[in-house]
C-alpha cells in the first residue's frame, strides 16, 4: 500500500555549525472507515496493516468478536494532489445482524495519532460491551518474561530504527513467544493492528497472552486489551489512573515502568510469578 517513510531535506544545527542533510520521517496519513456507505471513523495512521487496524478498531468497540462478523473489506482508491494513487478510504461490510455503532456513539471528530478513544469518560461503556471475563483466565506469567518484553518489542521496530517516530505494540505468549508486532504513529493504532491481526487469525479471546506497548498505558489501551480478552498488559512507561481503575475492575494485570529487572504491578499482581 502506501509508503511508511519519506525522505526530507533538513537543516541540522550543532552549536555554531549548520549542515544540510536528508532525514527519514514516518508517514502519517488519514484513514477513513465506512460501513454501509456511512463514515464511521477517521484516524491518522501509518499506512500498512490497514485491514488489521480496521478489524482491531471494531473489536475494541465491541462491534465484532469473531472473523465471521466482518464479511469484507476493500479500499476505495483515490488520487492525491500529485496524481499518485492513495488508499485512505476503507469500506467495511458487516455480517447480517451485526450492527455498527449507533450514530450517537460514533466519533464525530477526527481521531488524531495521539488519541484513540478520547471522550470516553467512564468505565460503564467497556463494562457493558466486554465479551470476555478476564477473571477466568488463570494464566501465570514469569516476571522474567515481562522484563524481557520491552527489548523483544524494540527489536521488531524496523521503521522506528529509520525514523525514531513510531510507537509499537507486540503480542506475546505467557512464555514470551512473539505472536505479532506492529508499528504506527499512534499507539492506539499499533494496538488495533495487533489485536485485529489476532481476530483475523481466529485467536480471540487472547487467553494466555501478554500485550506489550512501547509507551504509557492509557485508558484506551487497557480498554482494547480487555475487549480482546488479553489478561496482561506491560508498558515501559506509566499508566493513567483511569487505566488502572479499568484494569482492576476487569481483572487485567497491569505492569508499568517495565525496565530491566524492575516493574510496577498496579493491578492483579498474583498473575506474575
Amino acid at each position: 500500500m502506501g509508503r511508511v517513510t519519506v525522505r526530507r531535506k533538513t537543516t541540522r544545527l550543532n552549536g555554531e555549525h549548520r549542515t544540510e542533510r536528508i532525514d527519514t520521517l514516518a508517514v502519517e496519513e488519514p484513514l477513513e472507515l465506512r460501513v454501509g456507505g456511512e463514515s464511521l471513523q477517521v484516524t491518522m495512521r501509518t499506512p500498512g496493516d490497514d485491514f488489521d487496524l480496521a478489524t482491531g478498531f471494531l473489536l475494541a468497540e465491541g462491534v465484532i468478536t469473531k472473523p465471521g462478523d466482518l464479511l469484507n473489506m476493500r479500499y476505495c482508491a483515490g488520487v492525491d494532489e500529485n496524481g499518485e494513487q492513495t488508499y485512505n478510504l476503507l469500506d467495511l461490510t458487516l455480517a447480517p445482524g451485526i450492527e455498527p455503532p449507533s450514530k450517537a456513539a460514533k466519533r464525530n471528530f477526527t481521531v488524531t495519532s495521539a488519541c484513540g478513544v478520547c471522550g470516553k469518560d467512564s468505565l460503564a461503556d467497556v463494562r457493558t460491551k466486554a465479551a470476555w471475563n478476564l477473571g477466568e483466565d488463570a494464566t501465570v506469567i514469569g516476571a522474567d518474561v515481562i522484563s524481557s518484553l520491552p527489548e523483544r518489542l524494540r527489536e521488531t521496530q524496523k521503521v522506528f530504527d529509520k525514523t525514531g517516530g513510531l510507537h509499537a505494540a507486540g503480542l506475546f505468549t505467557a512464555e514470551g513467544e512473539l505472536l505479532a508486532a506492529k508499528e504506527d504513529v499512534g499507539r492506539h493504532n499499533a494496538v488495533d493492528k495487533v489485536l485485529g491481526w489476532a481476530l483475523r487469525e481466529n485467536l480471540v479471546p487472547l487467553r494466555g497472552t501478554v500485550l506489550a506497548v512501547s509507551g504509557r498505558a492509557s485508558f484506551e489501551l487497557v480498554q482494547k486489551a480487555v475487549m480482546a480478552g488479553v489478561p496482561a498488559l506491560a508498558a515501559v512507561s506509566a499508566p493513567s489512573s483511569l487505566a488502572a481503575d479499568l484494569a482492576e475492575e476487569q481483572g487485567l494485570t497491569l505492569a508499568g515502568f517495565v525496565r530491566g529487572d524492575t516493574m510496577n504491578l498496579y493491578t492483579h499482581p498474583d498473575r506474575i510469578a
